[in-house]
């Protein structure tokens, strides 16, 4: 069969039960062929096109009938569009001969081949008319404010006959839908129609001599229902609603969807065993603790697949500290795992979501595979979550989830973490699925992102896709800066209406882990190697750096600077060391060997021209350090130069301020990128731009040089910041956001099971 229907007040109306049951029905029936038939332009069409939870078209009639298009392809149905086209005298035609007709105002919309209007007074009515002979055009006038000039002979009901005979469909396979008057036409050409519940009274009054029009008393998606049930051919393909099986109450169960286990899987002894990871990470402990009061978890995350192993059960992660938190494991094989997040999440988003563009590429290929790898994170979801349930999901390795989450779970609430930056419209628009990955992410409850720079890119994307209303905004300080840094911004969205959701956005930043940092770093073992590491540096400023190999970081950058500051200033020499502290990334990462070899050549060039027996202006290691080691450099370092030249918002900065502030005496200096996300939060660092040599090297010049009383009460005002926003402040507050918002689920007016009875007694 086809469905025919107009979209505002009639397929996208009604309960959300009722067009939940309905898209399903679509989607689940290979011979339903579905034609969009609305008035708005192509352009306001498109954001529907990628809604995961609305079924995609078969065809699109839009413009008023005026354009016709494949809803796959989106190329225009021949020879029916030519047609059209011959008949359209143009717009400018159109306005020539309105121009001197007062109490008429053109539609600012999208539109082709027609030309519409606003009017507020009926005599409009006459002269409008007038103008069709002069024109060649049809005028169409609906709910008494609204006329649409068209070519000839074109309407919505004329372009769906014209379809339905070039695809060969007998008429009595094809239902309408509509709910205003401008659906007139789809009626009285030999197709079953229904006119929904709710519709403008004159288009019932208009139809209700014609015949098989049935007017159903649901609105929207529950009057097509109806229809399906009412007409006899039609019938095979109603379902029944199921009973609401949810309970109205909601659940204590919180699902993560992250991309690896808050545990390591070690051999000791012959034995596997799990133990907590050694990474200093502070988010999975962090993340875990949701669990140690007894509530019910389920912790989702991919594990490598033997050759073969399809599933794996769900086992507890600890009995003892998580009662009731279970592993959900996702079997991939390693080239399911490669592929998947070593290849295209790093080739493809990674330096897209950094602003590194001619570093992207792009595979279709490979994009398959990622959306297989998400459906499967979210079918398992979909699967174990309990009703309404809250699922927090993790950074953009899982962007896809909550648009198959929301088709299959339409219960539960679902937040969604960002731990990347979160780039401009003009940089993310490059991604081939952009449309895709947004309105997945729409179909969220809650969207947080580290800084209100990321959540105003995330909204101008969104602005440059669909019309999205800003219902709800606050102002970003005083806890962030806003006009006086790189990623500043004076107002923060915290609301938007997509007109089929309302979505909830805020900044969370990540915070450090301080407790747990104070315990490492006061550990004599700990103490003893900051003694150790102070003898060789005494008598000389240290700098140091801390960062992953990643050409995100900068390391190059930061390299040429130091060696021009050394040019620059040589009564600096002898009296600065470098220590550049490099973490090798994940074994199998081809794009960051390069990286490597030219920051090697450049240390060697660097040591080269300006060592001496005593000194060394920098010390290389290109190698992971233990976090306790990593806590003694924090210590001893007079100066913390983190200068990414993006960065979503870097813990090391906060970590370097979480050991400095521990000792009231401390009097390191904290340089930062304006680039990285940390810089909003942290305004007593000195900020610099790492694109400018000029700013990097008079910077780090300026925290060499600052008085010890200065370096001292910047750093308190550091640590207090970095202290009170720590990790625990940070999921605290995601969760406090999520827990706040309720899946709102009215029911119909009308249910469906009595307005069958109403009608067909």
């Amino acid at each position: 069969m086809i469905l025919a229907t107009d979209l505002d007040g009639t397929f996208l109306g009604g309960s959300v039960q009722h067009k939940e049951h309905l898209y399903k029905t679509i989607r689940e029936n290979d011979d339903f062929r579905l034609i969009f038939v609305t008035g708005r332009g192509v352009e306001s069409v498109l954001p529907l096109l990628s809604d995961p939870v609305i079924p995609r078209p078969d065809y699109i009639i839009c413009d008023v009938g005026a354009t016709v298009l494949d809803g796959h392809t989106l190329r225009p149905v021949q020879p029916i569009q030519n047609n059209i086209e011959l008949k359209w005298p143009g717009k400018k035609a159109v306005m020539e001969a309105v121009k001197n007709i007062k109490g008429i105002r053109l539609q600012q919309v999208p539109q082709q081949r027609r030309v519409s209007f606003f009017f507020d007074d009926e005599r409009v009515k006459s002269h409008v008319s007038r103008l069709e002979d002069t024109l060649g055009c049809d005028i169409i006038f609906s709910a008494g404010k609204f006329l649409d000039v068209l070519p000839s002979s074109v309407n919505k009901g004329s372009t769906l006959r014209n379809l339905v005979d070039l695809l060969q469909v007998p008429q009595d396979k094809v239902l309408v839908a509509g709910d205003t008057l401008n659906d007139l036409s789809l009626y009285g050409r030999g197709f079953r129609g229904v006119i929904v519940g709710e519709a403008e009274e004159a288009l019932t009054e208009a139809a209700q001599d014609l015949h098989d029009v049935y007017v159903a008393d649901s609105a929207g998606a529950g009057g097509i229902l109806e229809a399906l049930h009412h007409f006899e051919p039609f019938r095979p393909f109603y379902k029944k609603m199921p009973e609401n099986d949810i309970p109205e109450t909601e659940s204590d169960q919180l699902v993560m969807l992250y991309h690896r286990f808050p545990f390591e899987t070690v051999e000791e002894n012959g034995k596997k065993v799990r133990r907590a990871p050694k990474s200093p990470n502070g988010i999975l402990p962090t993340l875990t603790s949701f669990f140690k009061t007894g509530r019910p978890g389920l912790w989702i995350a991919w594990q490598e697949a033997q050759k073969g192993q399809k599933q794996a059960d769900n086992f507890h992660i600890d009995r003892e500290l998580y009662p009731e938190l279970e592993a959900s494991p996702v079997m991939l094989e390693k080239e399911d795992i490669d592929i998947f997040y070593k290849l295209f999440s790093k080739e493809a988003f990674w330096p897209a979501i950094f602003s590194f563009i001619e570093k992207v590429q792009f595979n279709h290929e490979h994009w398959e595979h990622y959306l297989k790898v998400n459906r499967i994170f979210a079918e398992k979801a979909a699967a174990e979550a309990e009703p309404n349930a809250m699922v927090w999901i993790h950074d953009y390795n899982l962007w896809m989830v909550p648009g198959y989450l929301r088709q299959l779970r339409p219960d539960l609430k679902i937040g969604f973490f960002h731990h990347t930056a979160f780039p401009a419209a003009n940089t993310f628009n490059i991604i081939p699925w952009r449309s895709e990955i947004i309105h997945s992410l729409l179909q969220c409850d809650y969207v947080s992102f580290h800084i209100p720079r990321y959540v105003e890119n995330f909204v101008d994307v969104v602005k440059s896709m669909m019309p999205v209303k800003i219902t709800e905004q606050e102002n970003a300080a005083p806890r962030f800066l806003t006009y006086s840094c790189a990623m500043g911004t004076g107002v923060m969205t915290r609301e938007i209406d997509t007109g089929r959701r309302k979505v909830r956005l805020g900044a969370n930043p990540v915070g450090v882990h301080v407790d747990y940092i104070r315990e490492l770093t006061e550990k004599p073992s700990v103490q003893a190697l900051i003694s150790q590491l102070k003898k060789p540096t005494t008598g000389k400023k240290t700098i140091l750096s801390i960062e992953r190999l990643d050409y995100v970081k900068g390391p190059l950058e930061k390299l040429k600077a130091f060696h021009q500051f050394l040019e620059q200033h040589p009564n600096m020499h002898g009296k600065v060391e470098l220590i550049n502290i490099c973490t090798p990334p994940a074994s199998g990462m081809k794009i960051y060997e390069q990286v490597q070899q030219e920051m090697e050549q450049l240390i060697g060039k660097i040591n080269g021209q300006y060592s001496t027996i005593d000194w060394v202006p920098i010390h290389f290691f290109f190698r992971s350090f233990s976090f306790e080691e990593v806590l003694a450099y924090y210590a001893v370092a007079d100066v913390a130069w983190i200068t990414p030249l993006r960065d979503g918002l870097n813990l090391v900065a906060k970590e370097y301020v979480a050991v400095q502030g521990l000792n009231p005496d401390s009097a390191g200096v904290l340089v930062l990128s304006e680039f990285a996300g940390a810089s909003v939060e942290l305004p007593n660092a000195i900020l610099t731009n790492p694109y400018d040599n000029v700013s990097m090297i008079d910077s780090l010049l300026e925290a060499i040089s600052m008085n010890r009383a200065e370096r001292q009460i910047r750093m308190k005002r550091l640590y207090q910041i970095v202290s009170h926003y720590n990790i625990e402040f940070w999921a605290d507050e995601f969760m406090q956001e999520l827990s706040r918002l309720h899946q709102e689920i009215p029911p119909p007016e009308v249910s469906l099971v009595k307005a069958l009875e109403n009608n067909l007694s």
